[in-house]
């Protein structure tokens, strides 16, 4: 039986790559601050302890694994990583988690660790255009980011490809963009847009307004984490040794996706665009290279995923209400 380690899996994308993991017939050990909030961890063994301690790290490592997948990270939404408020945690926290994981690694003659990057790593100048935002991986240089999130995603790209330079290894790095679903943080301040539009709508009642932040124009692609593990399965266990977007290239603005979800919810309501803190006026997945190294890319429509998504968070509701 192979086995395979996920770091971070008490989150969101994690705690759904040990249940895939698991159905896919390996043993898995989970390792994170805290365990899954929505449903018990499906590992075989799970190490609740602070991956910024090395010590920690080192006695998760203390067997052989075929597969290690590095997620954990400092991170949340718009309302978490654009107000500053969060800068140093963030920088710190998952750098310091990113040091611990790959030295532990290097020094325990394991080869390849997958690295969960970011979309927000791209230049926020490529990025002005809501239309026409440019995410080609090449593009990442001269580097900008929009927030002190992607320089410090940026920064353990480097670092992790530096491993591969300097002591062998053969680490693959995921660009992740917007990965949403079912189980992720739906409230709190560290939900992410489609979870927070499902939140809104479903809490809303008929003829009545939801608020979106900005004046909605704004767009993004957002890739349902089913496809999000299928990419980094792919990616883990190929020969590409630079660092590939892993994303929808289906580009939404803020109002339409809010819009959306409205009619999901076979609700009449209207959007009111409010000031809030936002990102980039545009992004979008390019897919040509993961189609070109993969043979394969993201394929599955945004609505069959907010379908579910939406489903997931009235339930949510409905059970707190209950419970209250």
């Amino acid at each position: 039986m192979k086995k395979a380690i996920v770091l971070g899996a008490g989150g969101f994308i994690g705690s759904h790559l040990v249940k895939n993991l698991k159905n896919d017939g390996y043993w898995v050990r989970g390792a994170d601050l805290k365990l899954p909030e929505f449903s018990a961890s499906a590992a075989d063994d799970f190490a609740q302890g602070d991956l910024r301690n090395k010590d920690f790290v080192e006695n998760i490592f203390d067997q052989e694994y075929d597969e290690v997948y590095q997620l954990a990270a400092d991170m949340g939404g718009a309302g978490y990583i654009f107000t500053g408020e969060n800068d140093a945690d963030i920088m710190h926290n998952s750098a310091l988690i990113n040091l611990n994981v790959l030295d532990v690694c290097k020094n325990n003659g394991i080869k390849r660790v997958f690295y969960s990057s970011s979309a927000c790593i791209y230049p926020q100048v490529n990025q002005i255009d809501p239309a026409n935002p440019n995410c080609e991986e090449k593009s990442a240089y001269p580097a900008h980011p929009d927030s002190e999130y992607g320089w410090e995603k940026l920064f353990s790209e480097r670092l992790f490809i530096s491993y591969n330079r300097n002591y062998g290894m053969q680490n693959r790095i995921a660009r992740y963009h917007n990965i949403f679903g079912p189980e992720g943080t739906w409230n709190g301040g560290r939900e992410k847009a489609p979870a927070a539009m499902c939140r809104k709508v479903a809490e809303a009642k008929d003829n009545s307004t939801i608020e979106v932040w900005g004046d909605g124009l704004q767009t993004r692609s957002f890739l349902f984490v089913d496809e999000c593990l299928e990419g980094t399965k792919r990616l883990l266990r190929s020969d590409v040794d630079k660092p590939l977007n892993i994303g929808s290239e289906e580009m939404v603005s803020i109002n339409e996706l809010a819009q959306l979800v409205i009619d999901i919810s076979g609700k009449n309501l209207t959007i009111e665009n409010i000031e809030g803190p936002l990102g980039v006026r545009g992004r979008n997945s390019d897919n040509r290279l993961i189609r070109g190294r993969l043979n394969w890319a993201p394929s599955r429509p945004l609505q069959m995923g907010l379908e579910a998504t939406y489903a997931w968070i009235s339930q949510q509701l409905e059970s707190a209400k209950l419970a209250g």
